[in-house]
């Protein structure tokens, strides 16, 4: 084996780490913003990784564009799909008020429902 060969099972290894994080992260954590963080970060960095490994050991124009094509669709699309699910839990109520060190969204719901007064309820 060679330098690259081992960079490259070490990038794999790093990416699997990764991975494992999130999935330990969504199981262990305590409320649903807490998981959805555990679930994007790592996920997306490991992910990254992969993709960056694929392209050192296939260095292709052909890979490269694909590879950058999956990684800007991961980055547009997994911080919104956190945004919009942590709004549902927090709409539900199945988010831990006491986990929260600032609560911006429920004063910004309370003063959009004293300006509409009850008929927007």
């Amino acid at each position: 084996m060679n330098a690259a060969e081992l960079g490259v099972g070490a990038l794999i290894l790093l990416s699997g780490f990764l991975s494992m994080a999130a999935g330990i992260g969504v199981l262990r954590f305590p409320d649903v913003l807490t998981r959805l963080h555990a679930a994007t970060k790592p996920q997306v960095l490991g992910l990254a990784v992969v993709l960056l490994t694929i392209v050192l050991r296939v260095p292709t124009w052909g890979v490269l564009s694909t590879v950058v094509l999956i990684m800007t669709f991961q980055l547009l699309t997994q911080p919104m799909t956190a945004h919009m699910l942590g709004r549902a839990a927090y709409r539900s109520d199945h988010v831990r008020r006491d986990l929260l060190i600032e609560d911006d969204l429920g004063r910004d719901i309370a003063e959009h429902e004293e300006e509409d007064g009850p008929a927007a309820r």
